[in-house]
């Protein structure tokens, strides 16, 4: 199916807003398709666009439930996915469906998969990361900058609070990178492939809550010390956020960007402590 000419004779117009880049090369959708591992069972797709990546994974999956936003390519849908008896396309915006509403479309156990524009990548993986109950895993094409930072370590200029908060539930990584000529139309960056894998028990957080704040507070200012942005952050004094950590067994002059996700789980809890003394 030629996508460009079929988008091109129906008039459709790009929309920047939704950040409208489509892939059409085949064997380069049957990869993002094995690289989220579909293999039967149920795939949410965020983004279906002109239904490109839509068609592969209804190859690979039992059922598809694709959201997109943009009403005016709902008739390009019924033409590309007419095929597709397994697809559900749903035209909204994902973010204005509440989490039960979407787990009830999708069921108990399914993988998400998207080609987002960089403005929904931060919101829409901490609503999955925080809010999923039922998510397994999330394959994500973004700007190759964005997924640099998802997978980045610490003591690096790409490590921040989103790194952090995602690589605390789940495992990450950048599976592939995408040159911008691959889009439909060219855009102005280039893109990879990012993979996080769940894992909600990979640490003992009993307050996502506090975890966050605690993480929030330690990025917040980058040039300060990690015992001037816990102290501003939770209001402590100098010399409590001081002994916060020393107990925690950090250098006195650390800063938050230093810290791996295990410090970070340590520093947590002994906040976590030191709040209900």
């Amino acid at each position: 199916m030629d996508i460009k000419q079929l988008l091109k004779t129906s008039g459709f117009r790009f929309n920047k807003q939704f950040g409208q880049n489509f892939l059409t090369d085949e064997t380069l959708l049957d990869d993002i398709c094995l690289d989220a591992h579909v293999d039967g069972g149920t795939v949410l797709e965020i983004g279906a666009g002109a239904g490109t990546l839509t068609r592969a994974l209804s190859r690979y999956a039992d059922k598809v439930v694709a959201f997109e936003i943009d009403r005016n390519l709902e008739k390009i849908l019924a033409v590309t996915l007419q095929d597709r008896p397994n697809v559900s396309v749903v035209i909204g915006d994902v973010m204005k469906y509440s989490m039960s509403q979407i787990e009830r479309l999708c069921g108990s156990d399914y993988k998400v998969v998207a080609n987002i524009p960089y403005y929904l990548t931060g919101p829409l993986i901490m609503r999955f990361a925080e809010e999923s109950a039922n998510a397994s895993s999330l394959t994500l094409t973004v700007q190759k900058e964005v997924a640099e930072r998802l997978a980045a370590r610490p003591s690096t200029k790409d490590y921040g609070a989103i790194t952090v908060a995602l690589q605390a539930v789940a495992d990450v990584t950048v599976v592939r990178s995408l040159p911008r000529e691959l889009f439909y139309p060219v855009p102005n960056v280039d893109s990879a492939v990012v993979t996080a894998n769940f894992r909600r028990d990979k640490f003992d957080l009993t307050s996502r809550e506090l975890f966050r704040k605690t993480v929030r507070a330690a990025f917040s200012m980058r040039r300060k010390t990690l015992l001037n942005c816990i102290a501003a952050g939770f209001g402590f004094s100098k010399e409590r956020a001081a002994a916060i950590i020393a107990e925690c067994g950090f250098e006195p002059d650390c800063r938050g960007e230093q810290l791996s996700v295990e410090q970070f789980v340590i520093l947590y809890k002994t906040i976590e402590g030191a709040l209900s003394k």
